[in-house]
């Protein structure tokens, strides 16, 4: 009777009533003190494990009862494996099972499956070897439902090799599995074998179903292998494989993660019904392949969209670089009433990332705080790593001071964000508290040392890498030296770095070698960098624009004219530098010589007073940035109505007095605007901060944090 309702009690336990379930109050239990311990049982457990879903002393302490009875009922004993393996919980299972172990708990070929699915479901891959030791000691290892479970659990845990033991020794296969077999080959992404597979399938009189292709399809989708999703759409339809609405949706949505997106279109637009999950594979496909605004418009016409969907748009702009869509949509959401999740916040705080407005990032660290996701890991690295691109490192330092946990991540992140923003010996002091830097890390802090000029801690870091931490230079970390050596204008160690690294430059590295040139005046090695750079990148404006600058600085006009004429025919734009200015939780967004601006004739007003101010402390256009064949006078007009000046005169009028001035530029800024601001910041004694392509600077009077080396 007792061993009944212990049954009924730990059910209870397992499914209680919706309504008393507060998933806002999981405990924590020590199951130490019942009996349960995470050493009683080699699985893997960790505290979020530990906090059972739903009232987790209770099943605890039933399951510490039962597994101590004596001579407990077999058929009972297997009920409650079942309902375990079921669970939210599935490690319960093994955990009870070792207990019960100790206490001479009896086991027949009924437990074995769920024992194993539990196994499978826990990615418990030691418990199920011990599983398995005990199904061959007891003689149950050639009964089929058992070996299907053995199968289940090497697939889950990516043991390909020994399920593929399994599985030839069994005597009987059906369509399970067959699928299962197959689904462990997607997983690892043995997609050959999965074709051999299928063909055997077939001699042995075993036709795949639907759920066998929408097993492949889905790995297809996920690896965007769209050549063997292909192949597996021609077996659909030669063998006239009804296609019901999952596999439908299975085959839309492998093309749409290939970014096969006409094919997508073509079968989305057939589907008499349009589920949820296959619109938002389509949104994520267009936003994959950067057609925001036709992941809009599916968007749009979904009546119902869940957490799922809304997420995949807000990631979509976040990723086609309209963060500000991003931002907008997430409000939407909330309006709607749908409380965003971890992934959705992540978008976010990239999106705002790439925005660079503090306000707005502010704004969603309170969202972080109300949704209670400060303690989640890669929340926090990402709040770093949009503070530090917003301008604002006293915010990215407060995160990582404040973090319980930090990961590589947290430490190359903040590293990362005193490197960009000047402060290489903050870089330098953390990376040397690190225990265990990875090859991102190593990337953050030599990128420190070449923005600061540091070359003899930049050779010593470099070499460390190799000779301490055993990592292999990759790409980025022979950019960065070539940076490095190219910024202190040691050109010829540049050069000879280039020459002798043991694999080919790419178009970063004769970029940056290209750019070193242009700062120093070495137009020679940089046209030699700059053509090099085009035999990789046909199309690089870059390349083109310094050909054209190097040619009009030698006022060789002939050449500058086949320059642009060159970049005329391939169709080559030149990026127009822009820059942006948020106000009142608006972003303003200026060009050179831009008059669209609604207050326009006030701007400009206050730039004239403002160059009027700086002339009077020595101000002077500095007109060699511009290199266009003009008179000076036209020049100096030129240089003057450059967008960040723009953007620095409109926060000047519309910002209270003494409040920092926050500016995002696109491009380098050039040594004329970098001027005006120093003395800008010490005239109107105001901080100003601009962001521009490679770094930040910070003007406070009359100085700028990178100390006139960028």
């Amino acid at each position: 009777m007792i061993q009944k309702f212990l049954y009924t009690l730990i059910l209870a336990s397992l499914y209680p009533p919706i309504a008393t379930v507060d998933r806002r109050k999981k405990a924590d239990v020590d199951t130490s003190v019942i009996g349960f311990t995470s050493d009683s049982f080699p699985y893997r457990y960790s505290q979020t494990n530990r906090a059972a879903a739903t009232s987790p002393f209770r099943l605890h302490y039933s399951l510490s009862i039962f597994s101590t009875l004596q001579n407990p009922q077999t058929h009972l004993i297997n009920k409650l494996f079942r309902e375990l393996s079921r669970s939210k919980e599935p490690h319960n299972t093994l955990l009870f099972l070792e207990n019960g172990r100790r206490n001479g708990l009896e086991v027949d070929r009924f437990s074995f499956p769920p024992l194993l699915k539990a196994a499978s479901r826990a990615l418990a891959l030691r418990e199920g070897v011990e599983i398995h030791g005990l199904v061959c000691k007891l003689g149950f290892d050639s009964d089929p439902f058992v070996q299907t479970a053995l199968l289940g659990v090497y697939a889950a845990c990516g043991q390909i090799q020994d399920a593929r033991l399994v599985f030839d020794k069994m005597s009987q296969r059906d369509i399970v599995t067959w699928d299962i077999m197959i689904d462990g080959y997607c997983q690892n992404s043995l997609f050959d074998d999965v074709l051999v597979l299928l063909k055997e399938m077939r001699s042995s009189n075993v036709e795949p179903d639907a759920r066998v292709f929408t097993t492949i399809l889905s790995a297809c989708g996920q690896t965007r292998n769209l050549a063997i999703g292909k192949v597996i759409h021609g077996l659909i339809s030669e063998n006239n494989i009804i296609t019901d609405s999952r596999l439908q949706c299975s085959l839309i949505s492998m093309y749409a993660g290939c970014g096969c997106m006409d094919l997508a279109q073509n079968l989305y637009d057939k589907l008499s019904q349009k589920n949820l999950v296959v619109s938002t594979a389509i949104i994520s496909g267009y936003s994959k392949v950067r057609q925001v605004e036709a992941a809009r418009s599916i968007f749009n016409q979904m009546t119902n969209k869940d957490l799922v969907c809304w997420s995949a748009m807000i990631s979509g702009y976040a990723e086609s670089d309209q963060p500000q869509e991003a931002l907008k949509l997430l409000d939407e959401m909330q309006a709607f009433g749908v409380k965003p999740d971890q992934v959705t916040m992540l978008s976010v705080i990239s999106a705002c990332a790439n925005l660079g407005a503090l306000d707005q990032a502010k704004r969603i660290h309170l969202i972080v705080d109300k949704y209670r996701f400060r303690e989640a890991l890669p929340v926090n690295n990402a709040l770093i790593d949009m503070y530090a691109k917003c301008g604002c490192l006293d915010g990215a330092r407060g995160v990582f001071g404040q973090m319980r946990r930090k990961n590589v991540i947290s430490w190359t992140s903040m590293i990362s964000a005193y490197a960009i923003h000047g402060e290489a010996d903050q870089a330098l002091m953390l990376f040397r508290q690190m225990k265990e830097p990875n090859w991102i890390t190593f990337v953050a802090v030599l990128y420190a040392c070449s923005h600061a000029g540091l070359v003899d801690e930049g050779q010593q870091i470099f070499s460390s890498m190799v000779n301490e931490y055993n990592i292999t230079p990759k790409l980025e970390h022979y950019g960065c030296m070539v940076d490095l050596y190219g910024r202190a204008n040691r050109l010829r160690e540049a050069l000879e770095l280039v020459e002798t690294m043991p694999m080919a430059p790419n178009v970063v590295i004769w970029g940056s070698l290209m750019a070193a040139c242009r700062i120093h005046g070495e137009f020679e090695l940089g046209e030699f960098a700059a053509k090099r750079l085009l035999e990789l990148d046909p199309e690089h404006d870059g390349a083109y624009v310094f050909l054209s600058n190097f040619y009009a600085k030698g006022k060789r006009w002939e050449n500058v004219g086949e320059v642009r004429q060159l970049m005329k025919h391939k169709g080559i734009l030149k990026e127009r530098g822009h820059s942006k200015i948020e106000m009142d939780n608006e972003i303003h967004e200026f060009l050179t010589a831009d008059k669209s601006h609604k207050h326009a004739d006030d701007i400009y007003a206050k730039l004239d007073e403002v160059v009027c101010k700086l002339k009077q402390v020595g101000y002077a256009p500095n007109t060699s940035v511009v290199l266009i064949d003009v008179d000076e006078d036209e020049k100096k007009d030129v240089v003057l109505l450059h967008s960040e000046k723009l953007a620095l005169c409109y926060g000047l009028l519309k910002s209270n007095r003494g409040s920092p001035i926050h500016i995002i530029k696109n491009l380098r800024i050039c040594e004329d605007c970098h001027n005006f601001m120093k003395l800008a910041s010490k005239v109107f004694e105001r901080e100003i901060v601009v962001r521009d392509r490679t770094r930040f600077h910070h003007y406070r009077d009359g100085l700028c944090s990178c100390k006139d080396y960028w």
